[in-house]
């Protein structure tokens, strides 16, 4: 329980992140929707990695790599957002903003964090000595 508070914890930072600099990006700074995403996404990945790295995990070991495996397994979380969306807008036919906003950032937030958290404990943050988890 302590271990998915802490990863919620630094997930909420990082989604304030994304959000608070994404919207500064899109209005004063004047960039376009898609870079203004891409750089929110990377300043919010940084976020989640560095309050993960230094609280939830920080117990925990890693190589020098885990900030590529740690994108990545944020990428995958990305594109299962994105897939929710495609199937319910161009599969089921719910073309609504609302069926995309239940579809890509609620059923694909609870998959994507689901994908997150076991990645991030998994893949990113193996704690030897951690009961369930995976070493290798």
């Amino acid at each position: 329980m302590r271990e998915a508070l802490g990863f919620a914890a630094a997930g909420l930072l990082a989604y304030a992140a994304d959000l608070a600099l994404f919207l500064w990006l899109r209005g004063p700074a004047g960039l376009d929707p898609l870079t203004a995403k891409a750089l929110s996404f990377l300043a919010g990945c940084s976020v989640a990695y560095a309050g993960n790295a230094l609280g939830t995990y920080r117990h925990t070991s890693g190589g020098p790599g885990r900030w590529a495996v740690f994108l990545a397994v944020n990428v995958a979380g990305a594109l299962v957002q994105l897939l929710c969306i495609l199937v319910s807008h161009h599969g089921l036919g719910f073309t609504s903003p609302r069926a995309d906003t239940v579809s890509g950032a609620g059923i694909g937030m609870v998959l994507a964090t689901a994908l997150r958290f076991w990645g991030t404990r998994t893949l990113v943050f193996r704690g030897e000595g951690r009961v369930g988890s995976w070493t290798g």
